[in-house]
């Protein structure tokens, strides 16, 4: 279930992450998520690179951004193309790095004001 958050002020912005778990603002997250300035999107489907699909960069798309951003966990590890192909086709471009790098640049991002999606892979404690 995806559930969407509203924030009237300020921006979201992410304290901390590792591959298993995310503090945004001051929750913690457990599950990959998707965050841009007035939203985060909770319970993304995929866990792992392998599982992004066309459905998943649709709800990315779906936020209309100016960059995309995806943390891929613990290190950098790149989707199947195919599955790009539309933002790109879009003139929306794509960042990939790993959890830590992908909230550093978000956060520079989103204090500056653009339009930045960062989509995050978490996996649980016990898959790791």
């Amino acid at each position: 279930m995806q559930l969407i958050h509203d924030r009237a002020e300020g921006y979201f912005f992410i304290r901390s992450i590792s591959h298993q778990v995310a503090r945004v603002i001051d929750r913690d997250l457990h599950a990959s998520f998707v965050i841009c300035v007035d939203r985060v999107v909770e319970n993304w489907t995929p866990t792992r690179v392998e599982e992004i699909d066309e459905g998943a960069m649709q709800i990315i798309a779906n936020l209309q951004p100016e960059l995309v951003i995806l943390g891929t966990g613990e290190r950098q590890q790149f989707p199947h193309p195919g599955h790009l192909a539309a933002l790109l086709r879009s003139g929306i471009g794509v960042e990939v790095m790993d959890n830590r790098a992908a909230a550093r640049t978000y956060n520079l991002l989103a204090a500056e004001g653009r339009r930045a999606v960062a989509a995050f892979l978490l996996t649980a404690a016990d898959s790791a």
